[in-house]
């Protein structure tokens, strides 16, 4: 049973092999999953299936949870994202390395964010996308990827942030909405002011 942490910036398998497991992933991974008894995969099942191959034990109520939230506009979508990461894991490089725990905890709580900013199919046929998962998978489990340094590696995770590039992208636009806002104010401000000299005249 993998129950100890790989220590940081062990080396892990190639981010070329990871995303082109990524590109094989089979289509019952992208099938909808249930949510409140509603689709077609239950992504508890898997998830167990997957730390029972790690030597950990079967899924009871407690540590499936995570697995089967409640419908809300997003929960598809991340029990999707867990579906394909939980089909990259079991690689046979993780297989015979992961962490049963910091397996888990990364499926149950790591993929939220991203989410709900990325569709789940784009994490088998976007390239960066791929490229993002494979990364953010190493880095949660403490691992650096193949022929990388530790500060590459990171270099690279940030570069594809799904997340970050949301939140820039939302920042500007707040931003944008701001400036316009004065703008308008000054255009106001200026054209009461005009009125109210050509009133005088």
């Amino acid at each position: 049973m993998n129950d100890g942490r790989a220590a940081d910036g062990a080396a892990g398998p190639t981010i070329e092999s990871l995303t082109r497991r990524l590109l094989d992933t089979p289509g019952d991974f992208l099938a909808v999953p249930f949510v409140e008894q509603h689709g077609t995969i239950n992504v508890a099942a898997v998830v167990s299936d997957l730390l029972m191959a790690y030597g950990g034990p079967s899924f009871d109520t407690t540590t499936a949870q995570p697995f089967r939230p409640a419908a809300s506009a997003t929960a598809r979508n991340e029990l999707s994202c867990v579906l394909v990461a939980t089909w990259l894991l079991h690689d046979p490089w993780f297989v015979g390395h992961a962490a049963t725990a910091e397996t888990y905890r990364f499926l149950a709580t790591g993929l939220q964010a991203l989410a709900a900013h990325v569709p789940a199919a784009q994490l088998v046929s976007d390239p960066e996308r791929r490229e993002e998962l494979a990364r953010l998978t190493l880095a949660a489990l403490g691992l650096v990827p193949s022929g990388e340094t530790p500060a590459a590696a990171a270099d690279r995770l940030a570069t594809l942030d799904s997340v970050e590039r949301a939140r820039v992208v939302a920042a500007t636009a707040e931003a944008e909405r701001r400036a316009e806002a004065v703008r308008q104010a000054m255009h106001d401000k200026a054209a009461a002011e005009a009125a109210a000299k050509a009133s005088r005249e």
